[in-house]
This record gives C-alpha cells, structure tokens and sequence, in this order.
C-alpha cells in the first residue's frame, strides 16, 4: 500500500497552472527536494516521475519514514483538473460556510459540472452563497484544481509546516494535503 499525500491549491482554476507547475519543479529541484530528472519511480499512468532528493529531509517532520529505497518515491505533478479526494472512508459531508449547514450530497452531485469545466463555483442550496467549491468546510481534506503535486510514499513522514508555507507562497494560494492510500509495491 503506497500513500500519497498530495498538495492542491485550494482554488478550481489556477492561471497559467503549467507555468507555475515548471516554477515550482525548479524551486524542488534546486532544493534537492527532487531529482530534476524523470524516472519510473511514479504510481499512476506511465509511471515517470521525479525521484525523491535528499533535501526531502528537510522538508517533513519524520525523514525516517520517507520512501529512500523503494521503487515508488516520486513526485508527480498533476496539470489537469482533478478532485483529490481520499479513496478510502472518504465521508463526501461538506458545509457551507456561510449558514453552516450540510451542503455534501449536493456538492458532490455538482462535481459533474465541475469536472468539465463548466463552473468552478458551487451555490449552497440552503442559503445561496456561491464561492468557488474549494471554500467549502469539509470534514475530511480534499482539493479540486487544475493542478496538483503527488507525492508518493511520503504521507507517513508528514510535511512540516514551514514547507506546507512556501509551497502556498509559490502557489500565491492556500493549500490543501490529501493523504490517498493507493495499492502498490
């Protein structure tokens, strides 16, 4: 079982999101956070990515808990629209921030307009504030964006605050850790 913890701006549509996915890999690479380099130490599609780094050390609470020595350890950068959800016990309850009521089975529901594209906005059915979908309350972390950083195998060793910090300042917006368990080797 891989986990991955996943670190998504908590906005639908980030501007030039590609752009800033290539500022952020350069700020890791040069960190040595990652390998700049890809290789096939990924999870998902064709499995490239970039190579834990011995700078990732530095970056998480617990450095004896990353994934040094195991096939899968890299970071994937993700520049599609995506939800970033835990696979596992994920509750789907969501409330809405400015009446407080549960809004999830509606929410969620509204994925399907989201997803395409359609909207990045949701509308509470309770009290009609409309906010991107990221502004609502959810119990369990999760994140739709356009973009996303996958870091596989490293949940375990937690990121520390101040790295969690500059990954928002990079971004120019809050952020999201999703922790997904995957199956994997």
């Amino acid at each position: 079982m891989i986990i991955q913890s996943i670190i998504v701006p908590r906005m639908s549509t980030i501007p030039v999101h590609e752009a800033r996915a290539r500022a952020i890999l350069r700020w890791l690479v040069r960190e040595k956070i990652v390998e700049e380099s890809l290789s096939t130490c990924g999870l998902t599609g064709n499995r490239m990515a970039h190579a834990i780094g011995e700078g990732a050390r530095k970056v998480v609470e617990h450095p004896e808990l990353l994934p040094f020595g195991k096939r899968i350890n890299g970071l994937e950068v993700v520049t599609k629209r995506c939800i970033y959800t835990p696979q596992e016990d994920f509750l789907e309850e969501a409330g809405c921030p400015e009446c407080r009521r549960e809004v999830g089975e509606a929410l969620f529901d509204s994925l399907e307009d989201w997803m395409p594209g359609q909207t990045d906005n949701f509308t509470c059915p309770e009290c009609a504030h409309e906010d991107d979908i990221n502004g609502f309350l959810f119990l369990q972390p999760c994140a739709f964006s356009n973009l996303g950083f996958i870091f596989n195998g490293w949940a375990d060793a937690g990121f520390r605050q101040s790295f969690l910090d500059d990954f928002a300042d990079w971004l120019d917006q809050p952020v999201a850790v999703v922790r997904v368990k995957q199956p994997g080797n």
